[in-house]
């Protein structure tokens, strides 16, 4: 699909397998807003470097195709030897999830599609690759029903008419159906709410500008877009009401991993009284993840700083540039964590420990 107009953002899936089960299906996301284009990935080099250079990005779409991905690669394994066949899974495993380290939802999904191949084992090869099947389409199934129950939890705490700031891009491309952080204006939108959302364009690679913006002005909201620099003033006109961000990995103390400068927008919203909310299924919550500090950085090449989406290069040929792709919110500027569980307030560690406690319950 190329140059196709996107439409019914509250119901277009962004991440599947293809009519015959063998390959995932996913947006490439590296050519919105231009173009839209379907992209099908069949090898294991096709699907690292899909996660790898973005064209699937954000922590949930990013989880249900790497279990997609898993789903493929075991159908291309022909070991009928169940040891030799859970070996090979294991090896493709490892390397999708070498691709991005930041993410939780990466290696969240590609054990869990590990752990449900071990389970049945005995079943055979067959019998493997029908569970198989059917786990990664649970996975995105619950990530349907997760994020229509995150956007009704966020949209609680919004009134209509409220001026919203976001940074990066939370919405149906990074997750499924409504989004996270743009859950709750999708929702509202649907049920005839209006909003007032400043997206931050989200220096170097722009999430914000070609796909937060994109995605607003396709569900009909009122979106007016802002250099990352230019949230400062909108804050102090007294323009926002509420901060929404997406989460790309939350540890036991509720420290927030999110796209780079998410943090400072955190560090302004607590000094002009906004109040920063922070809105993701509870499976990016890392329980082995103490604090913010264990959370592992991924560094990007300096070239995106310089020249990607500059006609010629913007820095002089020889200077060093640090390209982290995510910095860590202090659970100390976060209002709360919006999951499908509820909102979790401070103390975050008494709060997330309850969601696990319950969820282990239930289970």
């Amino acid at each position: 699909m190329d140059g196709t107009k996107a439409t019914g953002y509250g119901k277009a899936e962004n991440v599947g397998l293809s009519s015959d089960g063998k390959k995932v299906v996913i947006i490439d996301q590296t050519e919105l807003p231009a173009r839209k284009v379907l992209l099908e990935l069949g090898t294991p080099g096709e699907m690292y470097d899909a996660i790898r250079n973005l064209k699937v990005r954000g922590a949930p779409a990013i989880g249900i195709c790497a279990a997609c991905c898993m789903y493929c690669l075991a159908r291309q394994i022909e070991a009928e030897d169940m040891d030799t066949f859970m070996r090979e899974l294991t090896a493709y495993g490892d390397y999708l999830d070498s691709s991005r380290p930041t993410a939780v939802n990466l290696s969240w999904a590609i054990r869990r599609m590990l752990k449900t191949a071990r389970a049945h084992m005995q079943e055979g090869r067959g019998g493997v690759l029908d569970v198989l099947g059917r786990e990664c389409r649970n996975i995105q199934e619950e990530d349907i029903a997760m994020c229509r129950a995150i956007s009704e939890y966020g949209l609680s705490l919004i009134r209509e008419g409220d001026g919203i700031l976001t940074h990066c891009n939370a919405g149906p491309l990074a997750t499924s159906r409504y989004g996270t952080a743009l859950g709750p204006l999708m929702l509202g939108a649907e049920r005839g709410m209006k909003f007032k959302v400043y997206a931050d364009e989200t220096r170097p690679l722009l999430q914000g500008a070609r796909l937060t913006s994109y995605e607003l002005l396709q569900a009909g909201i009122d979106v007016t877009l802002i250099c990352d620099n230019m949230a400062a003033t909108v804050m102090k006109n007294g323009w926002v009401q509420a901060c929404f961000v997406g989460c790309d990995r939350v540890a036991a103390n509720g420290d927030t991993a999110n796209k780079i400068g998410t943090s400072g927008v955190a560090v302004l919203a607590k000094y002009y009284g906004i109040p920063f909310y922070v809105l993701g299924p509870s499976s990016t919550i890392d329980m082995d993840c103490t604090t913010g500090d264990g959370i592992e950085i991924e560094l990007r090449e300096e070239e995106e700083i310089k020249k990607k989406y500059y006609k010629h290069p913007m820095a002089p040929d020889g200077v060093k540039c640090y390209n982290p792709a995510f910095d860590v919110t202090d659970h100390s500027l976060i209002t709360g964590i919006v999951t499908e569980e509820g909102i979790l307030e401070a103390p975050y560690e008494e709060s997330i420990r309850r969601l696990f406690d319950q969820k282990e319950i239930r289970r």
